[in-house]
């Protein structure tokens, strides 16, 4: 029996959800010409279909993909789900299509047109997290620790363990400007936190002082005839600087 085409599928444009998609494709021999979130506004010519997130669903879908493909694609999907590619929903089931056929060795397959994308987008998502554990600096703000990012890829749910691990016993808050959503822990507790707009107080006398600290030690390391502000581009893209305390005036 042939699989469906010309069909939208629309989505609540949570992971679980995204597996839902996966989930309705293979069990109704579908094949969505379009994949979007009620996010999105999107024009479509092909009948709608709205699929309800089930978590037990998309659970059975996280452990076939783990145990008929391999973790590692499982990795993958999830960090391609946090990239900014367009189509990212269509391109993840091409990629999942594939594996289920082929198993582990999908993940390897870096010329495959279905299987690049999903590779290189994940590596830009770990990219992007991996300067950001560097690069966030915090504010304090009435004992709590205040930070805000501007990422091309929703990189929060990447970087908000390691902070935590690195400030377990700190109140602290990521704000991710981008995405307008935020992280919160305080007491042991964390939560993601959907917010479209934050304006902080003005910065008290104590966090000035550090601020100017830590501006006055960044420029004291600086070796003047080593000043190569290419080079530092290179290793410090100059979109991180609008959020970094030695670059803000």
């Amino acid at each position: 029996m042939p699989y469906r085409t010309n069909i939208a599928y629309v989505y609540d444009g949570s992971f679980e959800g995204l597996l839902c998609c996966v989930y309705e494709s293979y069990y109704q021999r579908e094949l969505p010409s379009v994949i979007f979130h009620h996010g999105q506004a999107q024009a479509t010519l092909f009948p709608v279909k709205e699929i309800e997130t089930d978590p037990a669903a998309a659970k059975k879908v996280a452990h076939s993909i783990g145990r008929s493909i391999s973790g590692e694609a499982l990795r993958l999907v999830r960090l391609c789900y946090l990239s900014n590619m367009e189509e990212r929903e269509l391109a993840i089931l091409r990629f999942l299509r594939i594996g289920y056929k082929v198993g582990p060795p999908v993940t390897n397959m870096l010329a495959h047109d279905d299987v690049r994308p999903i590779t290189k987008s994940a590596q830009n998502v770990e990219r992007e997290s991996h300067f950001y554990k560097g690069f966030l600096r915090f504010s304090e703000y009435g004992g709590a620790l205040v930070a805000t990012i501007e990422p091309k890829n929703f990189v929060l749910p990447v970087i908000a363990p390691h902070f935590c691990h690195r400030f377990p016993g700190e109140q602290f808050f990521i704000y991710d400007k981008s995405h307008g959503c935020a992280f919160a822990h305080q007491n042991g507790e964390k939560n993601f936190i959907q917010l479209e707009h934050l304006e902080l107080p003005p910065a008290g006398e104590e966090e000035e002082k550090y601020r100017a600290l830590w501006k006055r030690f960044y420029n004291t390391i600086a070796i003047e005839g080593r000043n190569n502000p290419k080079l530092r581009m290179g290793n410090m893209s100059k979109r991180y600087w609008g959020n970094m305390t030695e670059f803000v005036e």
